[in-house]
């Protein structure tokens, strides 16, 4: 079966993937996610498509217990490396969010930076990661996570953002082009891998506008659902989501 863009890209992409500006924000936004665990550190989370196991090892240096799920091998393979360097034994699985083997086990669930979630080629697959993610969690639980706002590609370029957050030695989002029937985002990624190979995937990615984020939890029985803009390592409550914004944060309870 032929690979999809976002298996190909993370292949052999950990210590670059760690390099990238949109990776930086990992302390600030852990301290948002202690606020929100109202600092217990007996809560069990679940960190769905934890990458290289930034927000995992945060987390767990700081006294959490985190279960850590990725699809990529080897994502996974730089999260343990640089969870042994700390001295942290962190448990990381290789599982896909659209099939997880949990029920009623964590308290929380995070999934930041997309984490899967609309990276997927259907919508119907979307929603399969939130219904398994909701799966995994308790009653009265708590899920946080991140997507694309819909609205932003509404009133800004897309490929002007890209552009703007460009930095040097960093991958290169470029050709994006947005379908306004689908509100997908097809684009260009140019990057260079570990082993230093250059590569060029042909990528796309869902957004998705509030109301529709708030309908699909709402239909997941998610009792309140918040929505908020969310700003690179530094989450808040008191930031309203607005078609500036890149990014949505949701917070939801079940």
């Amino acid at each position: 079966m032929k690979k999809q863009w976002y298996e190909l890209l993370f292949e052999n992409y950990g210590q670059k993937y760690d390099s990238e500006n949109f990776t930086q924000g990992t302390v600030g936004e852990c301290d948002f996610l202690e606020k929100e665990f109202g600092f217990d550190k007996s809560l069990r989370i679940l960190d769905v498509g934890c990458g290289t196991g930034r927000h995992a090892i945060e987390l767990t240096k700081r006294g959490y217990h985190v279960t850590g799920i990725d699809l990529s091998e080897a994502q996974l393979k730089r999260a343990r490396e640089k969870a042994r360097a700390d001295n942290l034994d962190i448990d990381f699985q290789c599982q896909d969010a659209r099939n997880l083997p949990f029920d009623s086990e964590f308290a929380v669930a995070i999934m930041i930076c997309e984490g899967g979630f609309s990276l997927m080629e259907t919508d119907e697959m979307n929603v399969e990661i939130l219904q398994n993610v909701t799966k995994a969690l308790k009653p009265h639980a708590k899920f946080i996570f991140t997507a694309p706002n819909g609205l932003f590609p509404l009133f800004n370029s897309v490929e002007e953002f890209y552009a703007s957050t460009a930095e040097e030695g960093n991958s290169i989002c470029k050709s994006s082009n947005f379908d306004l029937m689908t509100f997908r985002d097809y684009n260009i990624v140019e990057f260079e891998d570990d082993s230093g190979v250059k590569k060029t995937l042909e990528c796309n990615e869902r957004y998705y506008v509030p109301s529709e984020i708030t309908w699909l939890l709402k239909s997941l029985k998610y009792r309140t659902i918040d929505i908020f803009g969310a700003k690179l390592g530094a989450f808040s409550r008191e930031d309203p989501l607005t078609v500036k914004d890149f990014e949505m944060l949701v917070i939801a309870e079940t």
